[in-house]
């Protein structure tokens, strides 16, 4: 439930304007996050994958992946939000889903203003669902770079409702970041790779520091028998296959990703991916091969690229 110093106030919390924050990159933190999501871990030589962590001319050159854009929530999501006439204990969050949208390409360095508001909030009962979109801008732009949804389960937050009616709130197009229906058909094409056993540290460099997925200790008092590895950078994963098998190695191609987070991954499992290509969608599963567990599912849209597939 709610926590019992805290009396649920749906007018202040919809009026509550959050924060701008800012988030300044460069070409090292680009690729420092590149090789946390497995690029070029395979392959050094990559031709599909050089591009992100090395460039001939400079390092000014090199391409940014759009799953880069996630970075830029990670900060106020672990150390909690301040929302007036809700409160929650951000240690029990869990990471639900996340929808992306990409309108130009993510330049390899720049100062951004990220915009942050509240995009949904509904009571489960024992447990809340808290979305919160973050639309990013490059500093004197008045147009979007990209814009993040992340959606958490907060246990514990829930139970805040009236006895008379559930409290529900959502304020973007239901079309947005819906459950996909994996395909019976054969994947169009899939995908193998194995994560190191030192993933969850080296994506963790990026600047998600929570413990669960570094501490042993913090990972058995959170159920697990080892540090687990962060769904963004299963998520990472993933996006980065589709953009190497459907993309024909081409990160501007992508426009839309939304991906649902099913279950854990520990690092130094087997990531398998397929995908089906519907026109200009992409449907993909990722399983871990060891377990034959589906851990996420989503869906990217494409801009017109043809493809040979």
């Amino acid at each position: 439930m709610a926590t019992s110093d805290s009396v649920f106030n749906s007018d202040l919390l919809l009026a509550h304007k959050l924060p701008e924050t800012q988030y300044t990159y460069n070409e090292r933190d680009v690729a420092i996050y590149a090789l946390g999501i497995g690029a070029c871990a395979q392959d050094a030589v990559d031709s599909d994958e050089l591009k992100y962590v090395y460039h001939e001319n400079g390092q000014e050159f090199v391409q940014v992946l759009p799953t880069f854009s996630t970075l830029l929530i990670v900060g106020s999501l672990v150390k909690g939000l301040d929302l007036p006439g809700f409160k929650y204990d951000p240690s029990l969050l869990l990471h639900g889903q996340q929808y992306i949208e990409i309108y130009k390409p993510l330049p390899s360095k720049a100062s951004l203003i990220n915009k942050v508001s509240l995009a949904g909030l509904q009571d489960k009962g024992k447990a809340a669902i808290l979305e919160i979109e973050t639309k990013s801008y490059v500093q004197g732009s008045a147009e979007p770079l990209c814009m993040n949804r992340t959606t958490v389960f907060l246990r514990g937050a829930g139970g805040f409702s009236n006895s008379s009616k559930t409290f529900s709130y959502k304020n973007y197009p239901s079309n947005q970041g819906l459950a996909v229906k994996i395909p019976k058909t054969q994947p169009t094409v899939v995908s193998e790779e194995r994560t190191q056993p030192s993933q969850a540290l080296l994506y963790r460099l990026s600047g998600d520091y929570n413990p669960l997925h570094s501490d042993p200790k913090v990972a058995k008092l959170a159920g697990f028998p080892r540090p687990i590895l962060h769904g963004l950078c299963t998520l990472g994963f993933a996006i980065r296959t589709i953009i190497k098998c459907v993309c024909k190695g081409d990160p501007t191609a992508v426009k839309t990703i939304s991906g649902r987070f099913l279950t854990t991954v520990f690092p130094g499992e087997t990531l398998i991916t397929e995908m089906w290509l519907e026109g200009l969608r992409v449907i993909y599963q990722t399983k871990v091969k060891e377990r034959n567990k589906a851990v996420l599912s989503g869906y990217v849209d494409i801009r017109g690229l043809s493809s040979s597939l």
